[in-house]
């Protein structure tokens, strides 16, 4: 529908570099990117509640909520490149007022599934802790002032 716009606003007839052209072709429509979103982050739900019945599992069940629980996180905060873009998404991530939380998400994705592989069953559940914990301030970095409202609140809670 764009194209067609351009074309009958006599905007189509400039001539177009081969990037554009590359750009133009592997862009998704918002229709796409929204359907694309809610899968990828209805399966990071889907995960995640896997992870937890899994939890429930004789001898291996802190080792599968831990693994599945992490990926869940990971989809879900990879549905959000539908929406953005890849690259957009990682510039982002690591702008300068979330990069701490960035290293702190990531850090505690990799631990996680390090000790649910190395079978140290405390130490997985502690960094799903973490995890939980450091998805939470990373969200908050994207609503204006949250993390200043939440500083505030624990300040007052603790004096």
């Amino acid at each position: 529908m764009d194209k067609l716009k351009k074309v009958l606003s006599g905007q189509d007839a400039e001539d177009r570099g081969g990037l554009s052209e590359v750009v133009e072709a592997t862009s998704l429509s918002s229709g796409t990117r929204i359907k694309g979103f809610i899968a990828c982050f209805a399966a990071g739900i889907l995960c995640s509640l896997l992870g937890t019945f899994l939890l429930w599992v004789p001898e291996k069940g802190l080792y599968l909520f831990a693994v599945f629980y992490t990926f869940g996180n990971i989809a879900s905060i990879g549905s959000t490149v539908f929406l953005m873009g890849p690259l957009k998404q990682l510039k982002r991530m690591f702008e300068p007022t979330r990069l701490i939380a960035t290293i702190l998400v990531l850090l505690c994705f990799a631990l996680t599934l390090c000790f649910a592989f190395w079978r140290r069953k405390g130490l997985a559940l502690v960094f799903c802790i973490l995890q939980s914990l450091a998805l939470t301030w990373y969200s908050l970095s994207y609503i204006p002032f949250a993390r200043d409202a939440v500083k505030k609140c624990f300040a007052v809670c603790l004096t």
